[in-house]
């Protein structure tokens, strides 16, 4: 299958929570980009749905987010720490913490010359 990314996906671990109507599920990042958010989570959901999701950035800011779930990998739980599970999901619109969200990703494509090119 071929790659359909066009952004550099930087590889740092956020603290998120992410669900439905409101954000109460914990998950981590696994990677982002301007435009996209890998969440590693055991709790897939359909590609499709919309969630809400808020990043904890490392000076303690808060990211709200809407976004579309792309596609998703379900691993069971038990082989969550060897096999790489979760959901790709694409920003569709920002509620809170954009230009905090947008620094952090040239902040660490800035900092990391082999990020993911994609």
């Amino acid at each position: 299958m071929a790659e359909k990314r066009k952004t550099t996906r930087m590889r740092k671990r956020l603290k998120l929570r992410y669900g439905v109507r409101d954000a109460t599920s914990l998950a981590f990042t696994e990677n982002f980009s301007d435009t996209g958010i890998f969440i590693r989570t055991t709790n897939v959901m359909m590609p499709g749905t919309a969630l809400l999701v808020e990043i904890e950035l490392p000076d303690a800011t808060s990211v709200i987010c809407e976004v579309k779930v792309m596609w998703g990998k379900r691993v069971p739980g038990t082989l969550s720490h060897l096999q790489k599970g979760g959901m790709g999901v694409m920003v569709t619109k920002f509620l809170a913490g954009e230009q905090a969200y947008r620094e952090l990703c040239r902040g660490v494509a800035a900092n990391n010359p082999r990020a993911e090119k994609a």
